[in-house]
């Protein structure tokens, strides 16, 4: 007879298992334009989904935009995901963890992919999702940033303008540490800080004239972006995990 402490991880695995999104395979999803009529910002989809179907609806849109994607579903377990341009898998909005409302900045330029899914427990059991999918693009892009000045050269062997360390904490309680960075300059203090952590994944964090203004989002360990200055220091914290990351680094010098 197996105890209850030996139990209790069990039902909680096989519930981590059952309530997580799918394994999102390219030859599952299936792909739409979605096109704004002229002289309007806005539009609206209608779709079904059954078991492990995916849509993709591909909008396009551009670097300081704001974007609001709202979806009614009659499945509480369908939700909605959005990835950034370039993106596949890591996600910069995850539904099942936000709820079916995101309205946000967006960090660049090209075609934002917005996912409708069923979680796996429902795709399990090939339920259906009835859904209407709002969207709507509003403001001025943002002109193309001037690339970084041709002396900030990249270190031998990377895609970096600079590499190093930086003090970094994984969880309230831990001790500050130190994780590896690479950072690309644009001018003008913007850019794009990569960061290697403990475990070997990576986390990128945005900045636009020197502030941080946003990160990657992982399915895997979804935060809270929060982010102040401190004398020349940029203090991010993303969830659990905490950054500090010096003027110099996305300046330069």
């Amino acid at each position: 007879m197996r105890h209850a402490s030996s139990i209790a991880p069990l039902l909680a695995s096989v519930f981590l298992a059952l309530s997580a999104p799918p394994t999102f395979a390219e030859n599952e999803i299936r792909t739409e334009q979605v096109h704004f009529k002229p002289g309007t910002s806005s539009a609206t989809v209608k779709g079904k989904i059954r078991g492990y179907e995916i849509v993709d609806y591909l909008l396009e849109a551009g670097k300081g935009q704001s974007m609001n994607v709202s979806m009614a579903t009659d499945n509480l377990s369908s939700y909605f995901n959005i990835l950034a341009p370039g993106e596949n898998e890591v996600a910069m909005f995850i539904g099942s963890t936000n709820g079916n409302q995101y309205e946000g900045t967006l960090p660049k330029n090209g075609d934002y992919k917005i996912r409708v899914y069923l979680m796996r427990n429902a795709a399990r059991r090939n339920e259906t999702a009835e859904y209407r999918l709002e969207m709507t693009i509003t403001g001025a892009a943002e002109k193309a940033s001037t690339p970084a000045p041709s002396g900030d050269a990249l270190v031998k062997g990377t895609d970096f303008h600079a590499t190093g360390n930086i003090p970094c904490t994984m969880t309230v309680s831990q001790p500050a540490g130190s994780c590896p960075f690479g950072v690309k300059r644009q001018a003008n203090g913007s850019g794009t800080v990569i960061i290697t952590k403990p475990d070997g994944r990576t986390r990128a964090i945005f900045f636009e004239k020197g502030t941080a203004t946003g990160s990657d989002v992982s399915e895997a360990d979804p935060g809270d972006f929060k982010a102040e200055k401190q004398g020349d220091l940029s203090i991010v914290r993303i969830g659990k995990e905490r950054y500090e990351i010096p003027d110099a680094v996305i300046f330069g010098g």
